[in-house]
């Protein structure tokens, strides 16, 4: 046990340990190989929390798979690496990380986009506010609170004193309305 503590195994003594099956090997492998195989990982998947991930689910098939290990074709760590390696190629090939890139939330999305390219939202150049000034003083106002202030439909319909359906039909006719001048 005291030899687990120093971590300072020698490579068949971790070989042998770990192919034994031996549970406390696993902590000591751990600590002495996680930062390295992690930084392998964290090259091919730059996403922080699926990184972590593969280096579990790294650890796990080394423990599964120690009985294939064989020294005659490489050191430990090169196995350890190589599995970390494809692990993480694999990941990025799968169709849940694909599908995870493409389902991002809409606001992280947005202030990417703007931060990317330095957008704002300035109606006074688009020529918009004025087209909304040309519109009747009540749909104006929903369009105020809803586009302009950010309210929500309900909120908009709360602070208004109207029912919601009011609203939503009075954005509906101002969108028309709207469309019309852009055509």
């Amino acid at each position: 046990m005291s030899a687990l503590k120093k971590i300072t195994l020698s490579e068949p003594e971790l070989v042998l340990a770990l192919q034994s099956k031996d549970p406390a090997i696993l902590k000591t492998l751990y600590s002495m190989y996680s930062s390295s195989l992690y930084g392998v990982i964290s090259r091919i998947i730059t996403h922080t929390e699926l990184a972590e991930d593969v280096l579990q689910e790294t650890f796990v098939k080394i423990w599964q798979s120690a009985s294939h290990y064989d020294n005659t074709k490489g050191r430990l760590f090169t196995w350890m690496m190589n599995i970390a390696r494809n692990l993480s190629i694999d990941k990025l090939r799968s169709k849940d990380f694909k599908n995870s890139l493409k389902n991002q939330d809409i606001e992280n999305n947005v202030s990417f986009v703007d931060d990317q390219n330095k957008v704002t939202f300035n109606p006074d150049v688009l020529g918009v506010k004025q087209l909304v000034e040309n519109l009747k003083p009540d749909l104006q106002a929903v369009l105020d609170l809803v586009y302009y202030k950010g309210f929500t439909h309900v909120e908009a319909a709360e602070k208004l004193e109207l029912p919601l359906g009011t609203v939503k039909t009075r954005i509906r006719l101002a969108i028309i309305e709207l469309r019309r001048n852009f055509n």
